[in-house]
């Protein structure tokens, strides 16, 4: 697990350079309209990196399917090198969106700035001797650190209820282990289904009463800041949290194909560990961080015609 996140962590480094190069060269063509151009661009192949990560549960799916059927172990076998292979490409493209996804917010950020300046009220500096921006931005940081925990936790949540599902059926069922009596697929199927949805609302109020809370409190240039915090730790956040997880699932598949004793050792015990809590570090709280960056720009913007109202956009409390 410690090897998974420190190489989640060094994930972060090159991707980060990337858009930095990337922002630095659009801006320096084209201001903030050529920012907002480079994310079109990298957005122009989304039918690709889609196709690509779809590869990924494609593949997971065949091999839950040949196992499920009985297949051989040579089939399963060719099935996790196929599935190893999905988590890597879903990296990869987890990667390019979610650097697609900070040059989109980028260009909302800049689009914040400039719609607030068209409303004439207020022109925003990001002063870092400013305690309200300072205290925006701190705000902004914290929020896909949150976000990320509700999602984790509600991952956890919805687990819990499968599990206490399956042990139910075996126990009011025993020909179920024996194999002649099928399981009831479909209730599990609906707890997953309800708890997906049912658990949507907190993380959905997060991301949206957070940008509002803060510019009606702390002024436009909080919200700004807001934003830049977001941005930041959120970028950071997804990088690691997709990338650890895609560390942690291969390193079990790795381990399964015969490496470091195979199955049954205390390696192999450590590295399915290791894939249940990469789970939903990759395939729940790392890529939704996109999601709520993209949320809190878009309520930011709507919103400023409030904001600019109350005291001149400085905002409730002026520190």
């Amino acid at each position: 697990i410690l090897s998974g996140f420190a190489y989640g962590l060094e994930s972060v480094a090159i991707p980060t350079l990337g858009v930095v190069i990337a922002m630095a060269a659009a801006y320096y063509f084209g201001g903030y309209y050529g920012i907002a151009s480079g994310s079109v661009g990298m957005l122009a192949i989304i039918g690709t990196i889609v196709s690509n990560d779809a590869y990924g549960p494609i593949t997971d799916n065949a091999r839950s399917i040949a196992e499920q059927g009985h297949l051989s172990e040579e089939a399963i076998r060719i099935c996790d090198h196929l599935d190893s292979a999905g988590n890597t490409a879903k990296a990869i493209t987890k990667g390019f969106a979610i650097g697609a996804a900070t040059l989109t917010v980028l260009g909302l950020l800049f689009s914040y700035i400039e719609e607030v300046k068209d409303a004439g009220i207020i022109s925003i500096a990001l002063e870092i001797n400013n305690p309200n921006v300072m205290i925006g931005a701190l705000i902004g940081a914290i929020m896909p650190a949150i976000f990320s925990s509700v999602l984790v936790k509600s991952v956890q949540k919805n687990a819990e209820l499968m599990i206490a599902e399956i042990h139910r059926q075996f126990k009011e069922n025993p020909g179920i282990l024996q194999g002649t009596v099928p399981a009831d697929y479909a209730k599990c199927i609906d707890i997953a289904t309800k708890g997906a949805l049912q658990k949507l609302v907190i993380p959905i109020i997060l991301s949206m009463i957070g940008p509002v809370l803060t510019g009606i409190t702390f002024g436009v240039s909080a919200v700004a800041a807001y934003l830049v915090g977001t941005i930041l730790t959120g970028f950071m956040l997804s990088l690691l949290m997709s990338n650890a997880g895609g560390a942690w699932d291969n390193a079990k598949k790795y381990i399964e194909d015969g490496h470091f004793g195979g199955k049954g050792t205390e390696a192999h015990k450590a590295s399915i560990t290791g894939d249940t809590v990469g789970d939903p570090f990759k395939d729940t709280a790392g890529p939704s961080i996109n999601t709520l960056q993209a949320v809190q720009g878009l309520t930011a913007s709507m919103f400023i015609p409030i904001f600019v109202q109350i005291n001149s956009g400085l905002g409730l409390i002026k520190i």
